[in-house]
C-alpha cells in the first residue's frame, strides 16, 4: 500500500512496516493522512497473514505531529466541523490503540505533538539516542486532547502534568525514564534492537498475543473484583482449550518449536 502519504510493507515472516513518508514535513499529518492511517490500521488489523506491525517515519523525523497548514485551516471552521475533523484523528488513534496484535514504534527521530501520541498508542516503543520529544500543544495555544488519554496511560498523570504543560523538549533518555519509550539504543543499533523485539514478538502464538493485548485494557487500573477474576479465569481457561495452546504446551514438553514458529 502506497499512498504517497505513507507506505505499508510487509515481508515474508508476516512483519508489516508503515512508514509515515512526507520527509519534507517531518511527517507531519493532516486530514489526508489521517484517513490513509486510519485505512492501513484496519487493513492490518485484518490480514491474518500480519503478525506484528512496525511504525517508523522516513527522513530523520518520527512525526512532527499535526501540520500547521492543516491547523490554520481547521481554524477557519466552525464548531460542528472543527469537532467532526478531531473525531477522525481520535478514530485513528483508537484503531491504532487497539490493533488486535502487537506494535511497534521504530522511533528513528524528533517526536512533537501527535507524534508522541502515535508512540503512546504503540505497544513497544524503542527510540534513537539522538530522538527528541515535546507534547507541544499548549506552545501554539492548543490542548494536547485527543492524545491525551494515551499519554496518560503511558507516562501516567504526573509526568503528563508537567510535559503537557509546559511544552518542553526532552531528550530519550528522559523518554526512557518517565516510561515513554521501552528502550533506547545509538542510531547504527536502532534495526538491530527491532529486530530483536520483532523475534521476541514472533515467538508467542499471535492469538494469544491478542488476547493478552486486549485483557491488559480490559483490567488496567481495576480492582482485582470478583468479576475480574472470572475474567481472568475464562481467559485463561480459553487458552488452555484453545489449537494455539494445546500445541504450545506439547510443543514445550515435546522440547521443539511450536508450529508457528515452523
Amino acid at each position: 500500500m502506497e499512498t504517497g502519504n505513507i507506505l505499508l510493507t510487509s515481508d515474508a515472516r508476516g512483519v508489516a512496516t508503515l512508514t509515515l513518508n512526507r520527509p519534507e514535513r517531518r511527517n507531519a499529518f493532516d486530514d489526508a493522512v489521517i484517513q490513509d492511517l486510519t485505512a492501513a490500521f484496519r487493513r492490518v488489523g485484518a490480514d491474518a497473514d500480519i503478525r506484528v506491525l512496525l511504525v517508523t517515519g522516513a527522513g530523520t523525523a518520527f512525526s512532527a505531529g499535526g501540520d500547521l497548514n492543516w491547523m490554520r485551516r481547521m481554524a477557519g471552521y466552525g464548531e460542528a466541523e472543527n469537532v467532526a475533523d478531531a473525531m477522525r484523528l481520535a478514530t485513528m488513534l483508537r484503531t491504532l490503540n487497539e490493533l488486535p496484535k502487537p506494535v511497534v514504534a521504530r522511533v528513528n527521530g524528533a517526536a512533537f505533538a501527535g507524534g508522541v501520541g502515535l508512540i503512546c498508542c504503540c505497544d513497544i516503543a524503542v527510540a534513537s539516542l539522538d530522538a527528541a520529544f515535546s507534547i507541544s500543544e499548549v506552545r501554539l495555544g492548543l490542548v494536547p486532547s485527543t492524545i491525551g488519554p494515551y499519554v496518560v496511560a503511558a507516562i501516567g498523570a504526573r509526568a503528563a502534568r508537567r510535559y503537557c504543560l509546559t511544552g518542553e523538549t526532552f531528550a530519550a533518555a528522559e523518554a526512557l525514564r518517565i516510561g515513554l519509550v521501552h528502550e533506547t539504543v545509538p542510531a547504527p543499533e536502532l534495526d538491530a534492537a527491532i529486530d530483536r523485539i520483532v523475534a521476541a514478538v514472533l515467538a508467542g502464538g499471535s492469538r494469544a498475543e491478542a488476547r493478552a493485548k486486549l485483557l491488559i485494557a480490559e483490567t488496567a487500573g481495576k480492582p482485582v473484583t470478583d468479576e475480574i477474576m472470572m475474567l481472568t479465569a475464562r481467559t485463561i481457561a480459553a487458552a488452555r482449550a484453545s489449537d494455539e495452546g494445546r500445541e504450545g504446551v506439547i510443543a514445550f514438553l515435546e522440547r521443539r518449536k511450536p508450529a508457528w514458529r515452523g
